[in-house]
């Protein structure tokens, strides 16, 4: 695959490794900077950690969390092309813990078994406010009591949407991009 741009996992077995940044309508992958401090948020180790990196684009989360030790990280994505980068990227890095599936993020969250997950990755495209507001919902379901979800938007209107299940646990921002990280009640 042609890719001029790339990211990095930062931390774990998969440091240094490199990730396709694919082109594909609102592709945004996660800064460095923030992925350094959402991950410095979780800590180092996460192992026995259940994940869901729902709108993976580059996959740079969802690996960043298998890399440290997760258990189990599934990848979503519908764009063709980040989709066969993602599974590339898996074979690549012999992650088995990882599975990349073809399907629409609120459609899997919203059949997935509830209170099933640690940790649940949501960065849908900006320009898709709905879809943010009903992912944050559907992902609230889906954390263990005291799990963790960690959104990525443009402004702080997320903070007005909140779940009720969900309390804000840390927030920050880089540039443009605000990010939060909620913990499950």
């Amino acid at each position: 695959m042609n890719s001029t741009h790339t990211v990095r996992i930062i931390a774990g077995q998969c440091k240094r490794s490199k990730l396709p940044v694919v082109d594909a309508p609102g592709l945004r992958p996660t800064a460095d900077r923030v992925r350094v401090t959402l991950f410095n948020w979780l800590g180092v180790d996460l192992s026995g950690w259940r994940c869901l990196d729902a709108f993976a684009g580059t996959g740079a989360l969802g690996f960043e969390a298998a890399s440290r030790g997760a258990s189990e990280v599934v990848l979503l994505e519908t764009h063709p092309h980040a989709l066969r980068s993602l599974h590339e990227t898996q074979q690549r890095l012999k992650l088995g813990q990882v599975r990349v599936l073809r399907e629409d993020a609120l459609t899997f969250m919203r059949r997935a078994a509830p209170a099933s997950l640690e940790l649940i990755l949501l960065d849908p495209p900006f320009a898709l406010v709905d879809v943010r507001a009903a992912a944050l919902q559907a992902a609230a379901s889906l954390a263990v009591p005291g799990g963790l979800v960690y959104l990525e938007a443009p402004d702080e209107g997320a903070l007005a949407q909140l779940p009720e299940r969900l309390s804000l646990h840390r927030q920050g921002r880089a540039g443009a991009v605000h990010f939060f990280l909620f913990r499950a009640n």
